[in-house]
């Protein structure tokens, strides 16, 4: 192993052995992230039929529209379509190295992207863990063991996983696609069902990779030393350089499954845990500067509570003020002008006083839903709350007369101060934020052997 591959481990980070079919069609090898369309079974037959008898990924994974609770007939299906692949010569001979990607999508201009394997031995999902790769949401346990079913024993392994870096600059990505880009992609095409295109180059180069570590250094240095108040590290603390953008279920999955495995294994080397590929896994790293990438707020809708008992259950949060607005247009323009602490708009329709507005102010500061979650969790049902994206929709079902309601403007997701808040506070609460449309998602294209 070459010093500068030492130094990407210090960080958290391998150089994986990427499969890829030779000359794929994308548009049927390629699928959007399981987690996606979860309540459009439509979308997953067009999958099907898209795919039909030609390789493709949407083989290799269990869309979650189909979780039911007992999927062992599934998940064989998946494992046998995995060895079939790894035998039947779908794949080039591996390719040793990062792959950067750029992705251009009908919402967004091009993004850029870095797929590489991240070490589980520098990520936990515990509550008060505090290593270098950290979930930016909380992880529901009830939801991994189908996701460990199907990496249990898995002969490959493919991700939808992204993962954040706070580089302010936005220089890290763009600098290793200059590189990149002096030799021909290993894939590019047209993903399915209108979801834009995407390209990869593979990073092979000693060079390519001092300039990743030495720009990840850079991250790590400052993340060691401006997120905590006082710049104080608590024990146990590690530099916060990887932030689960998506897929945060699926990393923990895997780490689950390493965990399960270094229990059985004979020690390795120096009492270290074992050599085994299941110790990685592959995730795509994205700037969260990226100017590509959208972070859109996830409003609240209270079924059953009304304009004024909302108002009076905001009163609770540090700070807070509020006053009456005219209309939607007005409401949505302040909330989402930036200020110092947090605004929220307040809407209901009521059949005997009409549709209702109000501005709610508040001295909390950070992220909204760090203020606002828990209020609603001590106070409201959780089947009562739904979490909406997009303001229009929101206002369409806080004022639909059949089924009376209050909705819970959010402001949008700010980029700045973003890492901080979770070093110093923790994973965000549930539905903090969305990453772009289902259609922008991660699509899985890249393979690496897993238990071969």
């Amino acid at each position: 192993m070459s010093s500068t591959e030492k130094k990407l481990g210090e960080l958290g980070i391998a150089v994986p052995e990427i499969l890829l079919p030779p000359n794929a069609n994308l548009g049927r090898w390629a699928t959007v992230a399981c987690d996606q369309f979860t309540q459009d079974r439509a979308y997953w037959e067009k999958a099907d039929e898209i795919a039909g008898y030609m390789p493709s990924t949407l083989r290799l994974i269990l869309p979650e529209v189909y979780l039911d609770g007992d999927n062992a007939d599934r998940t064989g299906s998946i494992h046998r379509a995995m060895r079939s692949y790894l035998d039947g010569g779908i794949f080039a001979v591996p390719r040793r190295g990062f792959v950067y990607i750029e992705r251009d999508t009908p919402f967004n201009q091009r993004r850029m992207g870095l797929v590489a394997a991240v070490d589980l031995e520098q990520y936990s999902w515990a509550k008060n863990a505090r290593p270098m790769i950290r979930p930016t949401e909380g992880t529901v346990a009830e939801r991994l063991p189908p996701r460990m079913e199907i990496r249990r024993n898995a002969p490959l392994e493919t991700s939808h996983i992204i993962m954040l870096i706070d580089d302010d600059t936005d220089t890290i990505l763009p600098g290793l696609g200059e590189r990149a880009k002096k030799n021909a992609p290993v894939y590019g095409g047209e993903l399915m069902m209108d979801s834009g295109s995407v390209s990869g180059w593979l990073v092979d180069g000693e060079d390519d990779w001092a300039y990743l570590a030495a720009g990840l250094a850079k991250l790590a240095d400052r993340a060691a030393s401006g997120y905590l108040p006082g710049n104080d590290a608590p024990p146990g603390e590690k530099p916060f350089l990887f932030a689960v953008g998506d897929g945060n279920h699926s990393l923990a999955s895997a780490k689950e499954i390493w965990e399960e495995y270094k229990s059985t294994a004979p020690p390795g080397e120096n009492g270290m845990p074992p050599e085994h590929p299941c110790r990685y896994a592959i995730v795509e790293i994205e700037s969260i500067y990226d100017p590509a990438i959208k972070f859109e707020p996830i409003h609240r809708i209270v079924f059953g509570l009304d304009f004024d008992r909302a108002l009076a259950l905001l009163s609770a949060l540090p700070g807070f003020s509020s006053r009456a607005v005219a209309g939607r247009e007005e409401l949505a323009g302040l909330v989402a002008e930036q200020v110092k602490g947090n605004r929220f708009g307040i809407v209901s329709g009521d059949a005997g006083s009409g549709n209702r507005y109000a501005l709610v102010e508040t001295s909390a500061e950070g992220i909204s839903t760090a203020s606002l979650q828990p209020l609603l969790d001590r106070a409201v049902e959780a089947s009562c709350i739904d979490y909406i994206h997009g303001e229009a929709e929101l206002f369409r079902l806080a004022l639909a007369p059949e089924k009376p309601a209050t909705g819970i403007l959010l402001p949008p997701v700010q980029k700045t101060g973003f890492f901080k808040t979770i070093a110093q506070q923790g994973p965000l609460p549930r539905k903090s934020f969305s990453m772009g449309e289902a259609c922008e998602k991660r699509f899985y294209i890249e393979c690496r052997k897993l238990f071969g």
